[in-house]
């Protein structure tokens, strides 16, 4: 049995049994990671997948046991790595963030900068997605990070630092009568709107879509987008008020009015999501710093450590508005 054999193993696992794509996934070819299959197979004595004919089926219950020791020994391996680099000062590597598409394209972009600047041998692939497929991407080994936000608990996932906090906000076309309101919006005025925004608003446990069923009321939701961006054109093309979060609005959006949520929908969180039990690299924790600066490499330290994450207490969460105020304390 090797590493090669279980990290093939579970990358056709991870692939939807697909042989074609989790070749891809590895670098290796399809007939390659067959023979390797096969091999472990036959030293292991069971099967590990269900066939049918040439394509593979299902998961046997061995092969279910085997998939969940196979993730903890790939998980380990790389935090050897990650020891065995840090102590030799290692500069170079690679950092695998999944995220969705408005703090990849809103939130992160400085804090990645920063990070290259500093480590300029260090590659970065964002994985975007949306927010179930986030937190799917770090539990499955894809990603060594996952940024993503909440309202109220953090993920129940890994280990969740808090890195800032913000707020929705309502935009609409300059021609709209809503972009003269002065007076602060009400959730009865929005109920009466059609509505554009984000894919998960329109789950029953949608936390836009709660605050209006706490009123009494229904929102008219007539489209959804995974990404700010679109959102904000199709405000534009008229087919109704968006509903984004705040950072998603730049200097360069002058044909929009913005109007504040804070009084209408709650606070979101935005967590940087770790893997338990994981050795971080050094860039790693650069990373942290640049995106979180109220956070401190003991303060990270401690959440690695402790047995619960409710057991850490954390620094004052800074909100988005805030964060290019916020005074660095030493991280070392």
């Amino acid at each position: 049995m090797t590493l090669v054999q279980l990290r093939y193993l579970v990358a056709i696992a991870d692939a939807g049994l697909n042989i074609t794509l989790a070749a891809e996934h590895v670098h290796a070819t399809q007939p390659g990671l067959s023979k390797q299959l096969k091999q472990l197979e036959d030293e292991l004595g069971v099967k590990l997948f269900v066939r049918k004919g040439k394509s593979l089926d299902g998961v046997t219950r061995a092969g279910r046991h085997v998939l969940e020791r196979a993730r903890v020994i790939l998980a380990e391996a790389d935090n050897i790595r990650s020891i065995a680099a840090n102590l030799r000062n290692e500069t170079s590597g690679e950092l695998r963030i999944a995220t969705t598409h408005t703090q990849a394209r809103f939130a992160l972009p400085a804090s990645i900068a920063a990070l290259n600047q500093r480590y300029p041998q260090v590659s970065v692939h964002l994985q975007p997605g949306r927010d179930t497929e986030v937190l799917a991407q770090l539990e499955a080994g894809r990603a060594d990070l996952a940024v993503i936000s909440s309202v109220g608990a953090p993920p129940d996932v890994g280990i969740a630092l808090p890195a800032y906090r913000w707020n929705r906000v309502v935009v609409a076309p300059l021609a709209h009568a809503l972009a003269t309101q002065t007076r602060p919006l009400t959730l009865q005025e929005l109920a009466g709107l059609p509505l554009v925004s984000y894919d998960s608003s329109v789950k029953p446990d949608s936390s836009l879509r709660q605050a209006f069923e706490q009123a009494g009321l229904r929102p008219q939701i007539t489209m959804t987008a995974g990404d700010a961006d679109l959102i904000k054109t199709y405000v534009r093309a008229g087919l109704g008020i968006g509903v984004l979060a705040e950072m998603a609005m730049q200097a360069s959006d002058t044909d929009l009015r913005t109007l504040p949520a804070d009084h209408l929908l709650p606070e979101c969180t935005t967590w940087i999501v770790l893997r338990r039990e994981s050795v971080l690299r050094d860039f790693m924790l650069e990373f942290i710093a640049a995106f979180a600066p109220h956070l401190g490499r003991r303060d990270v330290a401690r959440a690695l450590q402790a047995s619960s994450p409710d057991a850490v207490e954390w620094p004052s969460v800074p909100h988005w508005r805030e964060r290019s105020q916020v005074l660095l304390p030493d991280a070392a």
